[in-house]
């Protein structure tokens, strides 16, 4: 079986959330089913990282380990940096991001996401892609990628890529679906890429998208895309998705 850890960061303000992570889901918070997913997933560490005592509070039942990490993080990957340099993993060890507020992620995907990169010694990072519809090709919140023949990453874009140039110029667009892949924001890192990672500034590109992944590419790192053939369900972000979550745990029990 692969090696490898899980980092959960979560933190507590959000725009539209405050509070996120203490929020309640079928009778529990959210954290705690988030840990409690991510405890399945045979990992040799899972690991907490917030920047509010409250929330390892609430996970402290899972028995997950919490650190309390810097509050001007930017993002998820600048988090888990924090922890593989505290905890002093070494530069080959593999680490996945679960996001905090995604308590539907299936442990076995993530166990075979960590085992894709693992596979792949030339990836510093993998990740996940699944069909994309047509509504999704044109919406710029559905973010897009193109791969190469060996699947690795050539490009991510919140525009519709590959540009369909004959299709998209008639009257009445085609589209070949099956070359349109969605990105799903779920990453497997090996350690020594989140160290270089914080150490380099915003690429051009990744500002112009708002894609932090761009900046990976933009480095000349490869990372390796493992398709599915569904997306998984996706985390919560906004109140209709904290009621969609509730009644999907609800019903499962």
């Amino acid at each position: 079986m692969t090696a490898f850890k899980i980092v959960i960061p979560a933190r507590h303000a959000s725009s539209r959330l405050p509070g996120k992570p203490l929020l309640e889901l079928a009778g529990k918070p959210m954290i705690v089913h988030v840990c409690e997913q991510a405890l399945k997933a045979g990992a040799d560490e899972v690991v907490l990282a917030t920047d509010d005592p409250r929330i390892g509070e609430a996970a402290r039942v899972t028995g997950v380990k919490t650190l309390l990490t810097a509050a001007a993080h930017h993002s998820g990957t600048e988090r888990i940096e924090e922890v593989a340099r505290r905890l002093r993993w070494e530069e080959d060890d593999i680490v996945v991001n679960w996001q905090g507020d995604e308590p539907l992620l299936e442990p076995a995907l993530v166990r075979h996401l960590a085992r894709s990169l693992a596979e792949h010694s030339d990836a510093v990072v993998a990740t996940l892609a699944a069909p994309a519809t047509e509504a999704e090709v044109f919406n710029p919140h559905a973010v897009k990628v193109v791969m190469d023949q060996a699947g690795y990453a050539l490009y991510f874009s919140r525009a519709p890529i590959p540009w369909h140039r004959d299709g998209f110029t008639d009257a009445d667009p085609k589209l070949a679906l099956e070359q349109y892949w969605r990105h799903i924001g779920v990453y497997a890192y090996r350690v020594g890429l989140l160290h270089r990672y914080v150490a380099w500034p915003p690429a051009p590109l990744e500002r112009l998208e708002s894609l932090e992944q761009l900046r990976i590419l933009w480095h000349g790192e490869r990372i390796v895309v493992l398709t599915v053939p569904l997306a998984p369900e996706p985390g919560v972000d906004t109140p209709e998705d904290l009621d969609r979550v509730d009644r999907l745990l609800r019903e499962r029990g």
